[in-house]
């Protein structure tokens, strides 16, 4: 028997200590709870002691027996405590009779410590008065309870029962020591696991009893798996016993109709464990038996915002809030309507539901009472009680829809977006205020999630019209340059159509304007890598911005350094900005006017084309306010896009555009560009 005792009172003082522990980290502030820490602790040494006494070390016994009082008077001083919060009378006999039984208890250890018989066999009195302690710990336990009102004995029937439990323990061991003149090792030895046992129930009171001040919750989540594995584990020992029984009496048979039965049984016992009617049984059994509340709101609100966000980062926020709401009541899915454009309310997602093609109106009988009364229509109730829902009568596609069972409206911001069909559950789930309130609460958070998508899909397609309708301005404005030129070589064709040169000059013209318009519909239908950057020559390209505008007049006058200048750009897209600046550069003059576009280098990695004219110009208002702004200009056919669209490419390519313009003296416009080196010139230009 000792290495029982030793053993038994190891694991008794490492759960003492572990509960200890928690109480400890969970208490606040002051109250019941210190003194519960107290006992704990005391506990916890008593097992320490009585496994060196269990060991026979050298004042191992003298170290358990003070051990016992300090426990023992910290219990009774602890149920003491309780009775006195509780007992308005003021009785003082209770505290003096807990201060007299630690007195005589300590006194006994000490006579029996140092074998002094004046009063007695030291021995047989320590027994006396443990067993008179014993004694006493029931009356108080007694007391407690019975003063208790009897609304308020559920928060404390379990510590009762445990002190009671372990004080008739005591009772039993020392009454047979005092009898038989002597402790049976046997009883002693499984002393420790007997009090050790009742820590559940003491940590249930401190759990129910708000004034231990102590945060001590059971997980809903423990409670199930440790029910499921409890189950288990009575149902494999039934199978067992069959099995033996079958093995036994079986005969020859025996052992083949074991091995089948306990195949059998395994088969079972998985298709039970994976079935989620199963477990939605038993976790609302659970619920509605073991908790005061059937949900854990903390980890049900957790769950229900992960699986949201999940469905909103994934591929359907839809099924996600279908499936956070099923899973609230047991349901195997659902359907999830909603406003689709055109009044109709129409299925946009579907869980373990067949398709519909039902469409509601969103100004419905349905969908007002929805909007108005923000309540859960229940198709079950509706069919036992009509009447509890006034005059509202389902449409027909829901009453058809199979397995419907409730109606969540989706309301966010007072307006109704949409609403959730669940279907029935899978086990039966009693639909009252607590199930309600939380699919209220739970559809207006999914309803906040459905309205941002439909917000930001509507943000995205309005972003779309916007890309489109700025490619299309750009695109007009593009066409309006090239429709300009020809109209140009039109006007001038009457007069010089003979003219060899102006010939050539047309073909070149009509050639231009051709590449650019393919240029323009290859990009809209993105059949050609065109916004592909390479290395592009400054000086050629501005060679052939001004020999594309050698008809106008006055003429572009280009200047460049000897040295090759190369940038990293789109070719079409720079030559397209860097003419636009060159043409109102020349719009704005007059023919006897000069254009000038000059290339040179700032740096080792920064280059300058610098147009200037002396057109018209422009005040300092309108170039601060108003010159880099869409559809803002100062010519009476312009549309203001090709100055934005040029700035915006320029910083693009990490340059910028600087402008200086003096009304009625001319504009200088600087185009400062970072600089690189060819990969292959030769192949940069012929690809240009």
């Amino acid at each position: 028997m000792t290495h029982v005792a030793v053993w038994g009172y190891a694991l008794a003082a490492v759960a003492f200590f572990l509960f200890g522990l928690y109480v400890a980290a969970a208490r606040r502030g002051q109250g019941a709870g210190n003194m519960l820490l107290l006992a704990l602790a005391a506990s916890t040494l008593w097992c320490v002691t009585s496994v060196f006494a269990s060991s026979g070390l050298r004042y191992g016994a003298l170290l358990q027996g003070l051990a016992t009082v300090l426990r023992d008077g910290a219990w009774l001083w602890f149920t003491l405590g309780l009775v006195r919060q509780i007992d308005g009378s003021r009785r003082r006999w209770p505290r003096r009779v807990t201060i007299g039984v630690i007195g005589v208890r300590f006194v006994t250890l000490l006579l029996a410590a140092f074998g002094i018989a004046a009063l007695g066999d030291p021995a047989r009195l320590g027994i006396l008065a443990q067993l008179f302690a014993a004694v006493f710990s029931l009356v108080l336990v007694e007391q407690l309870y019975r003063l208790l009102p009897a609304e308020s004995r559920w928060g404390l029937k379990p510590f009762c029962l445990a002190i009671a439990a372990t004080s008739v323990f005591d009772l039993y061991l020392f009454a047979d020591a005092f009898l038989f003149g002597g402790i049976d090792p046997e009883i002693w030895s499984i002393r420790g696991l007997v009090h050790a046992m009742v820590l559940p129930l003491i940590a249930i009171s401190a759990a129910r009893v708000p004034g231990w001040a102590i945060r001590l919750s059971v997980s809903r989540e423990l409670v199930f798996h440790s029910t499921a594995l409890a189950v288990s584990g009575v149902y494999l020992l039934v199978v067992a016993a069959a099995g033996y029984y079958v093995r036994y009496f079986g005969g020859d048979w025996g052992r083949a109709l074991q091995i089948a039965l306990f195949f059998t049984g395994a088969v079972v016992l998985g298709v039970v464990a994976f079935s989620g009617a199963q477990r939605a049984r038993l976790r609302v059994f659970i619920n509605k038996h073991l908790f005061p509340y059937r949900y854990d709101y903390r980890a049900e609100w957790l769950k229900f915002t992960r699986a949201l966000d999940a469905g909103e980062g994934g591929h359907d926020l839809g099924q996600a809030t279908i499936a956070a709401l099923a899973d609230l009541v047991e349901s195997a899915g659902g359907g999830l309507w909603m406003d689709g454009g055109g009044g109709q309310m129409t299925l946009r997602a579907r869980l373990n539901m067949p398709e519909a093609e039902a469409t509601e109106p969103s100004d419905s009988a349905l969908c007002r009472f929805l909007a108005r009364e923000g309540w859960i229509f229940n198709l079950e109730e509706f069919r036992i009680r009509p009447g509890t829902y006034g005059a509202l009568r389902p449409p027909r596609w829901l009453s058809e829809l199979p397995d419907a069972w409730l109606v969540v409206p989706l309301i966010a911001s007072d307006d109704l977006i949409g609403f959730v069909v669940l279907l029935a559950p899978r086990t039966p789930v009693e639909i009252n205020w607590e199930v309600l309130d939380l699919l209220k609460t739970a559809q207006r958070q999914a309803a906040s999630y459905l309205a941002r998508m439909q917000v930001a899909e509507a943000l995205i397609e309005a972003r779309k019209f916007d890309a489109f309708n700025r490619m299309s301005a750009f695109v007009v404005h593009d066409l309006k340059n090239l429709v300009a030129q020809l109209s140009l070589m039109l006007r001038n064709a009457e007069k010089y159509k003979d003219n060899p040169e102006f010939q050539a000059d047309m073909l070149e013209t009509v050639a231009h304007v051709e590449h650019k318009m393919r240029d323009l519909m290859q990009q809209l239908q993105k059949k050609t890598a065109i916004d592909r950057d390479r290395p592009v020559e400054l000086g050629q390209m501005l060679a052939r911005i001004a020999s594309h505008r050698s008809q106008y007049r006055p003429a572009v006058d280009v200047s460049v350094p000897e040295a090759p200048v190369w940038v990293r750009a789109n070719p079409e897209r720079l030559e397209r900005v860097v003419g636009h600046i060159v043409q109102n550069a020349l719009d704005a003059t007059d023919d006897d006017g000069m254009v000038s576009a000059c290339l040179s280098s700032a740096g080792e990695d920064r280059a300058i084309i610098r147009v200037s004219d002396t057109g018209s110009g422009m005040t300092p208002e309108f170039v601060r306010d108003q010159l880099f702004k869409p559809f803002h200009t100062t010519k009476a056919s312009g549309m203001g896009i090709g100055v934005f669209e040029a700035r915006q490419y320029v910083r693009e390519l990490g340059g910028d555009i600087v402008v200086e313009s003096t009304p009625k003296v001319g504009t200088t416009m600087e185009l400062m560009l970072p600089t690189t080196g060819p990969a292959d010139p030769a192949q940069s230009e012929a690809n240009s």
